[in-house]
């Protein structure tokens, strides 16, 4: 019986031994970046992610201060709730407790400035007692500022500038005039003296309405203003004559 032999090629054990050992050394590279994952913390998360986003390729990625500034708010009231989450859970009593700051803030400090600037709106520059003459006024500006009581001085010298000019009859003795009303008024006839007595006005509201602090400096802008009136000629010329007086 015949049979057919094949030729079979028979490796020596020394080239196996040797191919394997070359396959093994091209793996290595692929073996060495197959590192384990890693589970950062929350600290190196955050770094991570910082360090991602301040790469030039995100520019309009970037939160604006404002969103920034509510991250990092709410960041906050999350950590206050603990890392484990089984602790109490803090952030909606502090939520409540700001809410109530507010209010109170709004409450203490808006308001009462709200009230000044209706008061402004509504209230005589004289004040309650409207019988004082330009003198009184005077005397009682120089007793305050004796003492110390600058923002009295400071009301009553203005007070005495604009009765000053009403019984002079440069403009009309009308109850409910406001500061601002007569140094437009004034302003309207003692052109030289528009600006000053506009600042004027400011100081008397500033001072009344809005409980500003006033300085010596300020009396005493206002009591030379008052000086400086009385020397001047009124000129009525252009005027409508509304809220001025008749000159004698």
């Amino acid at each position: 019986m015949a049979t057919e032999r094949g030729t079979v090629s028979v490796r020596s054990p020394r080239a196996a031994t040797s191919g394997m050992r070359a396959a093994a050394i091209d793996a290595l590279p692929s073996l060495a970046l197959m590192e384990p994952p890693v589970t950062p913390d929350r600290d190196e998360a955050r770094r991570w992610a910082v360090e991602e986003l301040s790469n030039p390729r995100y520019p309009d990625a970037t939160p604006g201060w404002l969103e920034q500034l509510w991250r990092d708010f709410l960041d906050w009231l999350s950590s206050l709730e603990g890392g484990s989450g089984t602790g109490p859970n803090l952030a909606v009593p502090l939520i409540v407790v700001l809410a109530l700051v507010l209010i109170v803030a709004a409450i203490v400090f808006v308001r009462p400035r709200l009230n000044a600037r209706r008061a402004k709106e509504s209230g005589d520059l004289y004040g309650d007692d409207n019988t004082v003459d330009a003198e009184g006024y005077r005397a009682r500006a120089a007793s305050a500022a004796d003492g110390g009581n600058w923002p009295a001085a400071v009301v009553d010298q203005f007070r005495a500038l604009v009765r000053s000019a009403e019984e002079r009859d440069i403009i009309d003795a009308r109850a409910g005039r406001t500061a601002d009303e007569a140094a437009a008024q004034l302003g309207g006839v003692f052109g030289a003296a528009q600006t000053k007595l506009t600042a004027a006005a400011g100081i008397f509201d500033a001072v009344r309405y809005g409980d500003h602090p006033a300085t010596r400096a300020d009396y005493e802008s206002v009591r030379q203003l008052d000086t400086e009136l009385l020397a001047l000629k009124p000129d009525f010329a252009g005027q409508a004559h509304a809220g001025f007086a008749v000159p004698r």
